[in-house]
This record gives C-alpha cells, structure tokens and sequence, in this order.
C-alpha cells in the first residue's frame, strides 16, 4: 500500500492542483519530491517529436551584462501555468508559460554574492493564520534564505529578517568568518523547507549541518549534525573537538523527499579539507554518506557511508532518485544514488541496506606523514557502474598517433592504477576525474521500466600532494604558507590557474589593485567564494605573497623559521596536448540502466566535438553537465554538453530522435509540461563552463499548433 500511494503522490505532484486538466505541472526541483525526472506526458513522443519546433524564448537578462562565467543551471519549476526561473544576475522571475511573457521580476537586495551556483527555486503553496491562502517561492542568494510572494513577486516581510533568513546563523561559529551558500533548492515537507548548503573546501570551512526552517515565519524548527556532536551517533569517527572547528560534510547536492514516509534522503559531500584528512582521523561520519532523517525531526533513522575519510573530493553530487522497483512481481521502495566515482548506490528506502552487496575491500596507505587513510572502502559491483573503473596504460586516448605518444609520457610519471589509492608525493591518476561520473544533474527513472538513464563524464586527473618549506619568520612566509594551503589547490602553486576553472594571478600586480583583490579574498567574486574565516593579518600575508610572486619576487627564505605544509598540488587535468580527456573515448555518455536486476541495457556517447568529428575521429562524448528527463511518451531529453545542443533521444535504445542547436549551452535539467492540452519542454541556456559563451535565454518547445 505504501509503495503505491508513494507513486500515486509522485504522479500527483507532476499534474499539479488545477482543476479540469488545463495545466500538467513541474512543481519540483527534479520534476517531484523523489527527483524522478519522471513525466506522465505523452503528447510529444517518438512518432510526433519530429514536428517539435520553438514555441517561444525569454532573455532573461533583458541585455544587460553578463558575467564572463555563468553558474545558472536552473531546472525550472511550472506551477498553474506559471514557470519561475532565475537569471545569471540573480533576478527571480515569473512567466506565463504557455507564451514566455514576464509577469514580474525581483532583484534580491544583495550587493556582494560570490559563487552562487543557481539550479533552481521551491515553491510552497499553504494557509497563514490571518491571510487565508498564499503561495511561496523560496531562493537563496549568497549566505541568505529568501521568500517572495508567487503573485507578484514582493518579500515576504514577515518571513525572517524583513523576507530573508541569514544561513550562516545557527552553526556555532562567528557569523562573520563562515562561507555558505545553497546552490540547490531547498525541499518542502509540509510547512518546513529543508536546507542544505555549500561551504568552502579548504581548512576553516562552515560545517553541513542540515537544517529546517518554518515557511512560514523563517525559525529554525530542527537541525542535524553531519559532524556529529557529544553523544550524537558518529562522534567517535572524528578527534574529540572536531564538532568545534572541523568543516563540509554538507549537502550541496540537493534532498529528496518520501512525503508518504515523511523521511528527507539527504547526500552529503566530503569533510574539509579537500585531500589532507592530517586533521581529522578516523571515518569522519556522515561525509559521504545518505542519511535517512525524520523530515519532522531532523532524526536520524538510518546512514550509508559510501567513503570513508574522504581524501579525493567524492561527493556524493546529486540528490538521490526515490524509485519503486517491480521485479517477479515484488515492489521495492529503493534509493538510488549516483556517484562521482560513476556506480549507483542502490539501498532499501526503509533501513538503507544495500540491494546489491557491496563489499568493504582493502586499499592502499597513505605515504603522507601523518595522514591515516581508511584501510578499507566500499566497492559497488552491482548495479554495473556506468563509467569505467579501473586505468591502465591500455586505456591511453588513442586518437591519433600524436595524441597518444604525449599521453603515453605523461603517464609514465604517474604511479600505478589501484582502486581509491591516496594522493600522494608521485602523481596518480583519478579515474573517474573531480567532477565524475556522475555530477549534480542525476539521473532519470521510468517506473514502467525500472530504467534508469544516467549521464556521466570520463576524464582523467593527474594529482599528487606536494612538500613545501615554508618561512614561518616573515609575513611573506605566512601569505606563502596560507596560499598554499587555502588557494593553490584552485590557482596553482605557481599562480599559473586551471583553465577554465580558475584564473591565472601572473600579472595580478599590474591589472588589479590590491583593495579590489583583497574585497574578492574577503567576499567572493565569480566561482570563488568568500574567504571571511581567515583573520586579516592572514589575507594581507597572502596578498603581499602574492602581489610579490606576480611582480617576480621568488619570496627568498630567511631560514629562521620553516614548516613542512603538505598541500594539494592543483586540479590537474589529464589532457592530451589539445586540451582533450587522455583517455580513449568515450568522454562523455548517456546509460540506460535495469535497477531490477542490476545490469547496463545500453550506453551511447553524448556530445561530439566538431573538429575531431572533421577529423574522422567518431563520435567521442563531452563533458556535460546537467540532467535528463524521461517522459511516458518513450522520449529521453537532455542538453548538458558544450557544443550546445538540446537532444532527444528514444528512451528505450538510445536512438537520436531530434536536437536543436541551442544560443548557448544547456547546463541545466529541463522541464516539460502542459497547459490547454499542449505538451512543452524547456531548458535553461547559460553556458559560461567548459570555455562556452555565456547565455541567459530560456527557450520553450512544443508540437507546432
């Protein structure tokens, strides 16, 4: 009975509340609260997609300046023919979906944001004692909880401060030194909206507390500790004071909800700092891991670690996918979870045992002194992982003869291939790379099929943990010291950046003054958020370090006092001498996988680059970003790739069906939905990752009338 009324209040959620049939909605995040991706529609399907044509696009920007990298990836919601969506300036607005005419727009009063990852919006419709019926649309911007009316756009001034509720507040920390952010929406369960959040990556990050606020008024109803507290389950696996200071464990991902069990499915990240777990032994419970919580409560019910002592950035990237298997006539309420690491964690909805066993089995040491990695990780074998899981020598990219000589050499710097080896001194490679397998799009599942289609990226990394002395006697020793432990991972140890995720700081002394920088350092600017918890003398250390490396100064040591800092030597892509993956293709895909009994039923490459294809080189895959949809009309959607496209596929071979060359890249999950009887998908088009221009449209589709 419980699976049942699970998938009715699924389907439910997908056709929304209005009467009569005139709208088939997409109220969630992820299409309904178990991020299925999944829609009833069928009006566009596999013998009608071929008429599909543009229905109507919105500039979302309206012509003003874009930012030169944008972190709009908004899966839109559409609610009674309303569709609510953000823009790369971080306005919130609201259209008539069935035309893309703007019916309001609100500017958050924000003056400084940093990174601000937007995927989406929460929408909240409930009576407020003294006002009768109101609808919510709920956003984060920085550090801050937003509420606005779904009318007309106006704060919510009796929610928190004034319409907005200051995320940093309740941690336990100085306000003023913590970064956060929540790049993904919140989830609703009755009136709570449940957050989670994003925090730097380095030593002094804000820890991931999960937390619930009241929709209506903004108060914190409950919070959980992913760095576990005395006498919380989980203390044991950290040093004794860890709860003060230790960070991350945070759920940057996005939730899902069972609204029937009343339980949020929570996936969190690693602990900080990203690579050096030197600071923090033991399993470091709950990084890594779904938690099962009372969405009442905020009480545990049951946790899956899927890394131990994470020290290889392997967040669990998306929210979870709540599916009901049917297998020989048995319904099973199951968690799907994808993995950067490219397999599936399939556990039990009620007790979070794993469906498939996985074993624990041993991995190699650290050779870092006083580094104590776990001495045993999980390993999925089933569902079949969807990325391949080992590197060796015979996987070299073999593109041409060129092309594999150079990445032959650089391999031969790199040791071994062994299954979750810790960095360390010598390069290794990381395989799945930083950013997966799978990444934050997630994936798609047909309840009619058990298929569950997941896009994922394979591309290598080459990384190694570096040893430096550094001259503790000076203020250019200590802004040494700090750059390398708090900036080097994202600018390089010789300011030199990782294209295109970080910028060169060679020549900052000539193009920037130091005042700008020095607000960028305190505040967060583009993809770099704030570094408020580093005290001043430490930001002015690290400034006067840098400024001085980029004017030629080599930050001479006086040798009266020098430290050993082991730091993460960068995020080095391993790239072929044209900047492709060093791996044989495919790079990037798109799988069909049958959760009933575990197997892969096909995969095809997803994404082309043009100049290869001149080449002659097949069709290799991209690097993508953004999730698909799967519709009952048989149809796979999905956009996610840097040469720009909107693809749809047929859901159950891979067949292309259609595409559409989009105005910029599609980093985003679309939406589809219905009003008047007529069927249209939507996808944000922003571009501004993997060297692609930067967009603000949205552009809508549906059968031509």
């Amino acid at each position: 009975m419980s699976a049942i009324r699970a998938t009715l209040l699924g389907l439910l959620c997908c056709i929304g509340t209005a009467g009569a049939g005139e709208f088939q909605s997409w109220e969630t995040y992820g299409g309904d609260p178990g991020n299925t991706h999944y829609s009833t529609l069928q009006q566009i399907n596999s013998n009608t997609v071929a008429r599909l044509s543009l229905a109507w696009q919105y500039n979302s920007a309206k012509g003003a300046g874009l930012p030169g990298s944008s972190e709009l990836q908004v899966n839109p919601i559409i609610v009674d023919g309303v569709l609510y969506g953000r823009n790369p300036l971080y306005n919130v607005f609201a259209l008539e979906a069935a035309s893309g005419k703007e019916l309001w727009t609100h500017q958050p009063a924000i003056a400084h944001v940093g990174m601000n990852n937007m995927r989406g919006l929460t929408y909240w419709r409930g009576e407020v004692p003294g006002k009768g019926l109101e609808q919510r649309i709920l956003f984060t911007t920085g550090h801050y909880l937003f509420a606005l009316s779904a009318r007309d756009g106006r704060p919510i001034t009796s929610f928190g401060d004034k319409g907005k509720v200051d995320l940093r507040e309740g941690l336990g920390r100085d306000i003023k030194q913590l970064s956060i952010n929540a790049p993904s929406p919140g989830v609703v369960f009755e009136d709570l909206i449940i957050m989670g959040s994003a925090v730097t990556e380095t030593g002094g990050a804000a820890p991931g507390d999960i937390r619930a606020y009241d929709v209506r008024s903004g108060k914190l109803a409950w919070t959980f500790h992913t760095i576990p507290h005395p006498g919380e389950v989980g203390y044991d696996s950290w040093p004794a004071d860890a709860w003060r200071t230790a960070g991350g464990a945070n759920a940057w991902a996005g939730m899902s909800v069972d609204t029937q069990r009343g339980v949020v499915y929570v996936p969190t990240g690693s602990p900080t700092p990203d690579f050096d777990g030197s600071a923090r032994h033991g399993a470091n419970l709950f990084g890594n891991s779904v938690i099962a919580l009372d969405a009442r409560s905020g009480k545990r019910i049951w946790h899956y670690q899927t890394v131990h002592h994470d020290l290889w950035d392997r967040d669990l990237s998306s929210a979870p996918t709540l599916v009901t298997v049917t297998k020989e006539g048995v319904r099973q309420d199951l968690v799907a979870q994808a993995s950067k690491q490219g397999v599936i964690y399939l556990l039990h909805r009620d007790t979070g045992e794993p469906v498939f066993p996985i074993a624990e089995v041993p991995v190699p040491a650290s050779a870092i002194p006083g580094e104590r990695a776990h001495p045993t990780q999980p390993r999925v074998t089933l569902p079949e992982p969807f990325v391949r899981q080992s590197f060796n020598e015979s996987d070299l990219s073999d593109i041409n003869p060129a092309t594999h000589a150079y990445v032959k050499k650089l391999f031969a710097s790199a040791r071994r291939f062994a299954y979750m080896r810790p960095p360390g001194l010598e390069p290794i490679v990381l395989f799945p790379g930083f950013y997966g397998g799978a990444n934050w799009g997630g994936g798609a599942f047909d309840p009619s099929s058990n298929l569950y289609y997941i896009n994922a990226t394979e591309a290598p990394h080459l990384i190694h943990i570096e040893a430096v002395e550094v001259d503790k006697g000076s203020s250019m020793g200590v802004g040494e010291f700090v750059f390398r432990k708090q900036c080097s991972g994202c600018h390089g140890l010789d300011l030199q950046g990782f294209y295109p995720y970080a910028p060169a700081l060679t020549g900052i002394s000539k193009t920037l003054p130091r005042s700008e920088a020095r607000r960028t350092v305190v505040q967060g600017k583009g993809r770099m958020m704030p570094f408020a918890h580093l005290p001043d003398h430490e930001v002015d250390a690290v400034l006067e370090y840098v400024y001085a490396r980029s004017s030629g100064d080599t930050g001479a040591k006086s040798g009266d006092e020098t430290e050993t800092a082991y730091v993460f030597a960068g995020y080095n892509d391993f790239l072929d001498q044209r900047y492709y993956p060093a791996v044989k293709p495919p790079w990037g895909t798109l799988n069909a996988i049958d959760l009933g009994t575990g197997r892969r039923l096909w995969q095809i490459p997803l994404g082309e680059y043009a100049q290869l294809t001149s080449e002659g080189v097949p069709q290799t895959g991209t690097r993508n970003y953004g999730g698909p949809v799967v519709t009952a009309g048989g149809l796979l959607i999905i956009a996610a790739t840097p040469d720009e496209k909107l693809r749809i596929f047929d859901k159950n071979n891979g067949e292309l069906l259609w595409e559409y060359q989009l105005p910029a890249a599609g980093y985003a999950t679309p939406a589809t939905y219905e009003i008047d009887g007529r069927q249209y998908i939507v996808i944000t088009c922003s571009g501004g990752k993997l060297g692609t221009r930067t967009g603000d449209q949205y552009l809508a589709f549906a059968l031509e009338k």
